[in-house]
């Protein structure tokens, strides 16, 4: 069997990648198709974390461009990321994986508090971990969430899935002439303000050396390929 190049790593999902066509909700089918990806990557014995975000149900700027409260806006966030969480979850759950949904948020009716080290043990038995919440203060993305808590884990790789291959000197949307990088190094995407993470969440992972990987999560192996050691997507490092 082909031996993974990554023990433990930790997957950031925005909430997009479980919406529907129209880009909002939670579309049960897509979030099985999401889940046969994580399974195709545990399959290489890769131990699995996951934060997602929650644009798919509430964008925080929305409420700010209203005149809300920043810490509510971003409180209101963190609750749709837990949504989001126990939805992958159950898609899992039906495809045979066990998996541990924690919040940053405690609720202990619906998700364990996220524990360090029980979201370790977790993983050393091979469950898949979902955590939500956010850092659980506001004001943070759930980019430097899961940059947090990769660090907390011991993760050897982050994965930044998005719907784009990679990172770009520009909008590849907007401009069909803008170049894709294989590689950058965390002083290079900060100084290039890349758009697909915020500052914070790389400054972390520099601070911490640990390796991040963009990919485009639609593109058929390509999470495989990332655990593999392949060649995939913008891997920014040191």
């Amino acid at each position: 069997m082909t031996v993974a190049k990554y023990r433990r790593v930790l997957l950031k999902l925005g909430g997009e990648s479980l919406a529907g066509p129209s880009g909002y909700g939670i579309s049960p089918r897509r979030a099985e198709e999401v889940a046969a990806k994580i399974v195709s990557v545990r399959n290489y014995e890769v131990e699995v974390a996951i934060v997602l975000g929650a644009g798919n149900i509430w964008r925080g700027r929305d409420g700010l461009e209203h005149g809300m409260d920043h810490a509510t806006a971003d409180h209101m966030g963190m609750l749709a990321t837990i949504m989001n969480a126990l939805a992958l979850a159950d898609a899992l759950g039906r495809m045979g994986v066990e998996t541990r949904v924690q919040t940053a948020i405690e609720m202990h009716t619906i998700a364990e508090p996220y524990i360090r080290l029980r979201a370790i043990r977790h993983l050393e038995k091979g469950r898949v971990v979902i955590i939500g919440g956010g850092t659980g203060n506001p004001f943070f993305t759930t980019d430097t969430a899961a940059a947090l808590r990769a660090m907390e884990i011991d993760a050897d790789l982050l994965i930044k899935a998005t719907k784009v291959d990679g990172v770009y000197s520009d909008d590849p949307r907007q401009n069909p002439d803008a170049q894709r990088f294989d590689h950058l190094t965390y002083m290079e995407a900060l100084n290039m303000r890349v758009g697909v993470m915020d500052a914070t969440a790389i400054s972390l992972c520099m601070d911490n050396d640990l390796p991040i990987i963009v990919l485009d999560l639609w593109q058929p192996g390509s999470l495989e390929r990332a655990v593999l050691g392949e060649k995939v997507g913008t891997l920014i490092s040191r």
